[in-house]
């Protein structure tokens, strides 16, 4: 008689990724997974994305989810590997984003006995992610793959952590067999709750929308915009969800977060309808939650939101419509109305064109005038990719995002961010121009994945704002504590030559001319490409803050 086919953990893992459409993965090579590493050698269906640190390989897998709309996958070593990784789990947690993180962990027989880097998982990231889970019997490995992958994509997506005990993944199984494909269930809109909040529309007289967030994809924005432009609804972008709607539409009004047109915040205050769809309305697009009260006193606001957890959770919705953001969507893009239009939405879009608009000022390099130039140079589809700085809030206010995805940018803030999450769009996108965006302090937290970015070819622009400082926790600092300059100053290499020896091309550029002529020669270049941008700290962020200008307000 023949004995049935058997096969380790390790390959019936690969195969269940394989049957759900995994096809790249990011990962620091750990001992405790080498029977996955095995598997994969043998995998052609899966690209594996060697990193240099477990923090930036996880952000890669944040970013892909991102693009996706599925989760992006990252495998790390227990102890050092997953405590690195967990800021990628935040991150992916506050940014609604579908991703696994998979964890080689301690045998089985040596749990709960502190073994070599042994670390209580269940315990580490129940705060950070929405499922923690461990697999103790290989013939499961479908049960629970299948499990993670649809609890990471649906609702309101997110991080699923996944231990996996060393002896488990080298143990042989037969009989086990992949489970299908599994998709993200799609909440159909309930007409009778449509028909009310066309009512709402209908009955308002100053309505703006704040849309982006968890589960917004390409036929959401198709969608919400041609319904807002149909009836001139000024649409606000929520923190770091600036590609939401193209910024080309009529009726975009622009980002809310940190540093926001004060004509929209006025409006925002106005309005006797907030239509949020798909924000969670966290504290960065609330500025604090005081822009929109959790109780709203004189405003109606209606949430939608595919996730019923969310509605209701922190804001009292007069009207709450659980829905996937397609199908909410294209039901109000098709919904036959008499609505009037209003002419709110492109009144708020001409205050945006003047807000964005760049006024010249008297600086060496004026970071304003660079992005004004890098929407001449570079093209508008760009995937703009950035960490947490005041250098973001130049891109944040002066880019126009039209294309689709085309912000990577977290909104849980966290720096060292932009260079992991471009080499994921690079590889994901390679018909596609992708710029990292970095501070030289964020540039440092993960600026060792140029050589990763080197060792696939990715094409590449970074552009390094380089002004020797932690720079927006000195803007508050002398906010604060004026002249008292403490635990913000930076020592940077030469950043150029660090590009050069990773392999790339770099220039440096400490004026406007020097910046838009470097662009101009790194258009022309292919592969890993960087611009170390030197700035004034004087020249402290894209609201007009001086570092002159906060001591002397604080002097009275």
């Amino acid at each position: 008689m023949t004995e049935p086919k058997t096969i380790n953990g390790g390959r019936l893992l690969v195969d269940c990724l394989i049957a759900q459409g995994c096809d790249r993965l990011f990962t620091v090579p750990g001992e405790s997974f080498l029977a996955v590493l095995d598997a994969l050698h043998d995998s052609p269906e899966i690209q594996t994305v060697i990193c240099r640190q477990e923090g930036g390989a996880a952000f890669m897998a944040c970013a892909d989810g991102t693009m996706t709309g599925r989760p992006g996958v990252c495998f790390v070593t227990r102890g050092p590997g997953a405590t690195n990784a967990s800021i990628g789990v935040h991150v992916a947690m506050q940014d609604s984003q579908p991703m696994l993180l998979f964890i080689g962990d301690v045998d089985r027989g040596m749990k709960d006995r502190e073994g070599f880097q042994e670390v209580d998982f269940g315990q580490m990231f129940a705060p950070l992610a929405k499922l923690v889970l461990r697999i103790d019997d290989p013939a499961r490995i479908p049960e629970y793959v299948a499990r993670a992958w649809s609890v990471a994509q649906s609702g309101r997506p997110g991080p699923v952590v996944i231990a996996l005990p060393e002896d488990m993944l080298l143990e042989r199984v037969s009989g086990a067999a992949p489970r299908p494909a599994v998709t993200r269930p799609a909440q159909a809109m309930c007409p009778d709750a449509m028909g009310v909040l066309m009512q709402m529309i209908g009955d308002a007289a100053a309505p703006v929308a704040i849309v982006g967030g968890a589960g917004w994809h390409a036929k959401a924005r198709e969608h919400f915009t041609a319904f807002a432009e149909r009836i001139g609804l000024p649409v606000a972008g929520a923190f770091r969800r600036q590609d939401a709607i193209a910024n080309s539409s009529k009726v975009w009004a622009g980002n809310l977060g940190y540093g926001p047109n004060p004509k929209l915040v006025e409006r925002i205050k106005a309005a006797d309808l907030v239509i949020a769809v798909g924000a969670r309305l966290g504290e960065a697009t609330t500025d604090s939650y005081s822009l929109i009260t959790p109780d709203h006193p004189g405003q109606t606001l209606v949430h939608i939101h595919p996730d019923p957890d969310e509605l209701g959770r922190v804001y009292r919705p007069d009207l709450a419509i659980c829905a996937d953001m397609g199908e909410f969507a294209e039901m109000a893009a098709l919904w036959d109305d008499d609505t009037l239009p209003f002419d709110a939405g492109e009144e708020a879009h001409l205050e945006w064109l003047d807000w964005t608009t760049a006024k010249p000022a008297d600086w060496p390099l004026d970071m304003a005038v660079c992005v004004a130039a890098m929407r001449e140079t570079v093209p508008g589809d760009a995937i703009i990719c950035n960490g947490a700085g005041n250098f973001s809030g130049w891109w944040h206010r002066y880019w126009h995002y039209n294309g689709f995805p085309t912000q990577l940018a977290p909104t849980a803030g966290a720096m060292g961010y932009g260079v992991p999450a471009a080499v994921a769009a690079a590889l994901r996108h390679p018909e596609r121009t992708v710029v990292a965006l970095a501070g030289d302090g964020d540039f440092l937290m993960n600026g060792q994945e140029l050589a990763t970015a080197v060792q696939y070819g990715c094409d590449l622009l970074v552009i390094l704002v380089d002004n020797g400082t932690y720079g927006t926790i000195r803007m508050h600092q002398e906010r604060e504590f004026p002249e008292r300059i403490s635990g913000t100053t930076l020592h940077n290499p030469d950043f150029a030559a660090l590009a050069v020896a990773y392999g790339g091309w770099a220039q440096r550029a400490e004026t406007t001319a020097q910046f838009t002529t470097a662009l101009a020669e790194a258009k022309d270049r292919k592969g890993l490409r960087l611009i170390h941008t030197l700035i004034d700290i004087e020249q402290l962020s894209a609201g007009g803050a001086t570092v002159s200008g906060l001591r002397a307000k604080a002097k009275g």
